[in-house]
């Protein structure tokens, strides 16, 4: 009698694996073998400082900033060329961004401000005394105003880019620091937490708030999607625009701070320090690439290039897009 209850508790246990297993399997997704970062060779490489990090792009510029010079770069993306280096007052610390004819630069230091440099002319127009929140925080522009979060309470600031002073105050949740605009909203993901935040600019009305990741910290969006960067599990959380819902979590295995997303190609792409670079499908959720190594930390998707930078090494890299969505395709699983 004690042999059978033996052999049904296994049986009962094996089953509960199985089932565990199966679940795992569905919330993490299949296993990617990670790729050498070596087997994509850039097509440019650019040393700009100490430091290179965070990048945006325009219609014809790609924009970088660095420390050691406090500066942002701009290359012309047609002749893969550095050709303007505007020095800063401070540390471009927390994302760039353009809009209004500018680029956008939040400036850490013993003093906190944001900068304006001209698209026309490459150079400093303005340094205004209004601040970001901290380090690897972000800025957007959108709705005729400039966004940045100014304290840990989550105030959510829309700046004239005229005059540079604050005209709009919207309260988000405490330990919210990044927005991004798009489409007539403004979300906010709150590092502090688990939540990205959706509000309509025109009223501060909190339109939804959607549960994501632990620590989101950096976003994007498209074709009526956002996507969260999550530093906590190393995650990404697709939400739908329209109802805030989520529609998916997505392990990447890159817990951390530092990195960022962008789309491009029908990917969702992000980068971490030592893994340079991962390949998410936008439309079944799925890992399709990962690559490891040295390198990483702030990326952008344009001009037919992915823009990789390698923050410790001070460089960013152009890196041919259809290879590595080649790549991608050819990959095994």
């Amino acid at each position: 009698m004690k042999n059978r209850y033996a052999a049904v508790r296994n049986w009962l246990l094996a089953g509960i694996t199985l089932i565990s297993g199966m679940a795992a399997a569905a919330a993490f997704g299949p296993v990617v073998v990670p790729r050498p970062m070596d087997e994509l060779v850039p097509q440019m490489v650019l040393h700009l400082g100490k430091t290179a990090d965070w990048v945006t792009l325009t219609a014809d510029a790609v924009w970088v900033g660095s420390t050691g010079p406090f500066a942002v770069h701009r290359i012309d993306p047609v002749r893969n060329a550095l050709v303007a280096t505007v020095k800063l007052p401070g540390e471009p610390c927390a994302g760039i961004t353009s809009g209004f004819g500018s680029l956008w630069i939040p400036l850490c230091g013993k003093v906190t401000a944001l900068a304006r440099v001209s698209l026309e002319s490459n150079t400093l127009t303005a340094v205004f005394k209004v601040g970001p929140a901290g380090p690897e925080g972000g800025v957007t522009a959108g709705a005729d105003r400039v966004w940045l979060v100014l304290d840990r309470k989550g105030t959510l600031a829309g700046i004239n880019p005229v005059t540079g002073r604050v005209q709009t105050r919207i309260h988000v949740p405490r330990g919210s620091y990044n927005p991004f605009y798009r489409d007539g909203l403004l979300w906010v993901t709150r590092a502090e937490g688990a939540e990205v935040t959706a509000v309509d600019p025109a009223t501060g009305r909190v339109v939804s708030s959607t549960h994501t990741g632990p620590k989101p910290r950096f976003l994007t969006a498209g074709d009526g999607q956002v996507w969260s960067l999550n530093q906590g599990d190393g995650s990404l959380t697709q939400i739908d625009a329209g109802s805030g819902s989520t529609i998916r979590h997505v392990m990447l295995g890159t817990p951390g701070s530092g990195g960022d997303i962008s789309l491009g190609g029908g990917m969702v792409w992000t980068t971490m320090p030592k893994v340079p670079l991962t390949a998410v499908d936008r439309s079944t959720g799925v890992v399709r690439c990962q690559w490891t190594g040295a390198g990483g930390d702030s990326l952008a998707i344009g001009h037919d290039a992915i823009w990789l930078t390698d923050y410790s090494g001070g460089t960013i890299s152009r890196l041919d897009l259809g290879d590595a969505l080649h790549r991608c395709v050819q990959a095994p699983g």
